[in-house]
């Protein structure tokens, strides 16, 4: 097959918000979505001539986000674009072992997740990992110490990865 650019481009087009909600749903740094979406969309082109017309593309360019994502998450601490190292790791082994028929992590179970942690848990997740505030900040706007910040956001982090475990054994049973 020869590159044909118009076709890669429409369907580049059509896959971009899936793409960009997949990467997004395996605990990606909001402002790094755009930039791990753009490499797997280039990383698809440059393959472009490999890719058998028969299969999925949006698939396919998922699993090249995918495959970037973890490789990502090995160097985390080089370069910091994942959120939390240890729930990205579960949502992304959660992804490789999900049924063939699953394609992607439910953003709307880890959503439903968060919200049955206690009211102070939600906040102080959502202020961690949705504004990127620090536990010192945290602590400071909400009158607590920085250790009773980070023990509460273990204790969140830890229902979290349970909660999403057992929606998974849950879902490879049905």
């Amino acid at each position: 097959m020869t590159k044909d650019a118009n076709q890669w481009y429409n369907l580049a087009n059509q896959h971009q918000v899936r793409l960009r909600a997949f990467v997004r749903s395996l605990g990606t740094r909001p402002d790094s979505v755009d930039d791990i979406a753009q490499e797997a969309f280039l990383m698809a082109f440059n393959q472009w001539e490999t890719f058998d017309q028969s299969r999925d593309f949006g698939k396919w360019v998922r699993g090249i986000a995918f495959n970037i994502i973890r490789n990502e998450t090995r160097k985390d601490a080089r370069r910091k674009r994942i959120l939390h190292t240890d729930v990205t790791w579960m949502l992304l082994k959660r992804f490789e072992n999900a049924p063939k028929h699953s394609e992607e992590v439910s953003v709307e179970s880890i959503r439903e997740c968060v919200e049955e942690l206690a009211p102070m848990s939600r906040r102080l997740i959502k202020g961690r990992y949705r504004n990127e505030e620090t536990s010192p900040e945290l602590a400071e706007r909400l009158g607590l110490s920085a250790t009773n910040v980070r023990q509460i956001l273990m204790r969140a982090r830890r229902h979290i990865r349970k909660c999403i475990e057992l929606r998974v054994l849950q879902e490879t049973r049905s």
